[in-house]
């Protein structure tokens, strides 16, 4: 091709200069193709790239497009002109499919291949040429070097021979790899030019192959098929903009006529009066629910009746659930201390109570009167609007509030302002009262103006108060946490019986009699409905140690005995009837008879209330017996101290007798003349003895007769 320069093969063994700077030109210009040619290789990559993805996603449309009849759709999912539809696109998609993976492989053939070959295999040829001719290069330089050092004074035959040999090969070396190099060199500013028109050349022919399979494909019977596709896309859009205009001014007419009902707060009852007559409703409300044994927490959730069934639904879920049955059961109005508009519903047999909450007070007069015509079974009547309209008046007096629980008491029981502030703090919690408690007032069982303690205090005795008062006599420093002595914890480690319960204390009050069975539900009602009315839900944790001496409240952490009370002056102990895991006992005050009072304290334990009032119990049969034995070897000690002392007088009336008779015996030795008289000095003598031992006789018998 004319126009192209070339490096001279001839002067490769001169290597002049000009002939190295025409060398230089020519490898800046194979680095430019190299640069290039990499380039262009990358952009066709992408290009083949993008065919093989667009055949895939093709084909995967194609093949989703057949699979629609297999999907479920929940609306519109049996419309058979849009499968047929879907159908004939899929075939048509298909045969697209089909002619971009032949575009693929062409693409590979005639554009790829063309310019791959051309990067791996030409241009890395030239790359390694290149190096070998500057090795070589290299090498003649060192070469020649070495033989222009040769000395002229100092010539050896052998080195010279050696150096020339160098030289030789050197020279060959450079010019061979030389002339190879210059002749890829020269060779390259051909194949560059073929290099870039051969893969274009297959790229567009690959094109028109392609275009014309899609021409044959697409015929005149496709072109009218996608004719009346896009007039029903133009008819599905236009009734779509209808239907959009027709839902936003059903919009702006909604905000327009429901702005009032936005406000939680009560409407006009002149434009939105509360309809009675309603058989059926269905709203938000919030329900009660409990959470422990006096707190709770409100959800709001979806209700709705359904005939006679009160039913709630969650947001997400598919169906409701029942909540309670409506048929003869009992609605009304009720005053709660943290909510507004409640009402509370009653099933017919008593033993489920739901307390529900509205948003306003209209809302919970419409739900009260509908649960009243429920409730009636007013539902199942032909014309129920009528005779709902007959109930009305029974709906009216529900829709009061009922009066709490405080007023009705006063009204059953005289005025009194003590009994009046304690009734506040009775509530139905827990188990139903006995019949006996419905005719003993409660002043025979609880104090009046007993405050209620919810904490633990260590109790101040007089007992307690004097120990301290000696304690700072003696110089000892008295236990503020109301532990007693050495003594006692040297006796509680001796016990028998050792039970430890993890409790919560609930509260203590002071009670008029320690006789009654119910002053301790009396006492767990009081301090139940005293700690909701009051929001108190705070429990103290302790650890009770039931021992055969006493009961302790330990803390849990320091150890620290926070209250004892001896087991002597427990005088009753039992749980609750529903609740078993509240118990509570009563204690009664080491007083005089004036002083004297009885406390009842009530827990909360994690263990049956029943196993602790049995373990209490246990621990007063222990004691009980062991203050029996005791006693019994009291009793004994003294019988054998009493023996003791009768044998020892039994022995010294043996003695006294002895004695008597030994001097009994002297005295009538003595009284006997054994002996004549000897003369008057010695006669003398015996008769001072005789009656030294004749008044001693008479002195111990008359000692032995005063012992006796």
């Amino acid at each position: 091709m004319p126009g192209i320069e070339k490096l001279p093969i001839e002067e490769t063994l001169e290597d002049s200069p000009q002939t190295r700077s025409l060398l230089g030109v020519f490898e800046e210009d194979t680095a430019a193709i190299s640069n290039y040619c990499t380039q262009l290789y990358h952009a066709m990559q992408r290009i083949y790239d993008a065919q093989n993805e667009l055949s895939a996603a093709t084909h995967l449309t194609s093949r989703l497009l057949k699979e629609y009849d297999k999907q479920r759709f929940p609306l519109g999912g049996d419309d058979e002109v849009m499968s047929s539809t879907l159908q004939q696109f899929a075939k048509v998609i298909d045969e697209l499919s089909s002619c971009h993976a032949v575009l693929s492989t062409q693409l590979a053939d005639a554009m790829m291949f063309p310019i791959t070959q051309f990067k791996e295999r030409d241009l890395k040829e030239i790359l390694t040429l290149k190096e070998v001719f500057q090795i070589a290069s290299d090498d003649h330089d060192t070469a020649i070097n070495r033989y222009s050092r040769l000395s002229k004074r100092r010539d050896n035959d052998k080195i010279r021979a050696e150096v020339v040999e160098d030289v030789y090969t050197s020279r060959k070396k450079q010019h061979q790899t030389m002339m190879h190099y210059f002749c890829s060199l020269n060779t390259l500013q051909y194949k560059k030019k073929t290099a870039l028109l051969e893969p274009l050349l297959g790229y567009m022919q690959a094109q028109i192959s392609f275009f014309k399979l899609g021409s044959e494909n697409l015929t005149q019977q496709w072109e009218d098929f996608l004719g009346t596709i896009g007039t029903s896309v133009q008819n599905v859009r236009r009734e779509m903009e209808e239907e959009v205009g027709q839902m936003q001014q059903t919009i702006q007419e909604m905000e327009m006529s429901c702005d009032p009902l936005y406000a939680p707060c009560d409407p006009d009852p002149i434009h939105s009066p509360v309809c009675r007559n309603l058989t059926r409703k269905q709203g938000y409300l919030h329900i009660r629910n409990k959470t422990g044994l006096v707190s709770s927490s409100w959800e709001r959730q979806y209700f709705f009746t359904q005939g006679g069934n009160l039913m709630q639904q969650a947001r997400g879920e598919v169906a409701g659930g029942l909540v309670t049955d409506l048929d003869n059961s009992s609605v009304m109005a009720v005053d709660c201390d943290d909510r507004r508009f409640c009402f509370q519903v009653t099933s017919f047999d008593g033993k489920k109570v739901v307390t529900l909450q509205a948003e306003s007070r209209k809302d919970c007069e419409e739900w009260i009167s509908t649960i009243n015509n429920i409730s009636k079974r007013i539902y199942l009547s032909e014309n129920a609007e009528e005779l709902a309209a007959r109930v009305n008046q029974s709906a009216l007096e529900a829709v009061t509030p009922s009066p709490s629980f405080q007023q009705r008491h006063e009204s059953m029981r005289p005025s009194s302002k003590g009994r009046a502030g304690r009734a506040s703090s009775i509530s139905s919690v827990g188990s139903e009262p006995s019949p006996a408690l419905s005719v003993l007032s409660l002043d025979a069982l609880v104090a009046p103006d007993t405050p209620i303690q919810f904490d633990i205090i260590s109790p101040v005795s007089e007992e307690n108060s004097g120990q301290s008062k000696t304690a700072a006599q003696s110089g000892r420093r008295s236990n503020p946490f109301g532990e007693s002595g050495d003594s006692a914890s040297e006796g509680s480690e001796d016990s028998i019986l050792h039970q430890l319960f993890i409790v919560r204390f609930l509260g203590s009050m002071e009670v008029r009699t320690t006789e009654s069975a119910d002053v301790i539900s009396e006492t767990m009602r009081q301090i139940l409905a005293a700690r909701a009315i009051h929001n108190i839900f705070r429990m103290t944790e302790s650890h009770l140690l039931v021992t055969c001496d006493c009961l302790k409240l330990i803390d849990p952490q320091t150890q620290v005995t926070r209250l004892r009370f001896p087991l002597s002056t427990v005088v009753q102990c039992s749980s609750h009837q529903d609740n078993k895991r509240l118990f509570g006992f009563v204690l009664h005050s080491a007083g005089g008879r004036v002083d004297s009072r009885a406390v009842c304290y009530i827990f909360e334990s994690n263990n049956d209330g029943e196993k602790i009032c049995d373990s209490i119990g246990l621990a007063k049969q222990i004691a009980f017996h062991s203050e029996m034995d005791r006693k019994a070897v009291e009793k004994r000690k003294e019988q054998d101290k009493a023996k003791e002392k009768q044998q020892e007088e039994l022995s010294k009336q043996k003695q006294i007798e002895k004695d008597l008779e030994e001097q009994s015996r002297l005295i009538a030795a003595s009284s006997r003349p054994a002996n004549p008289p000897a003369s008057d000095g010695q006669f003398l003598v015996l008769s001072n003895s005789q009656s030294e031992d004749s008044d001693a006789g008479d002195e111990g018998k008359k000692k032995g007769e005063s012992d006796a």
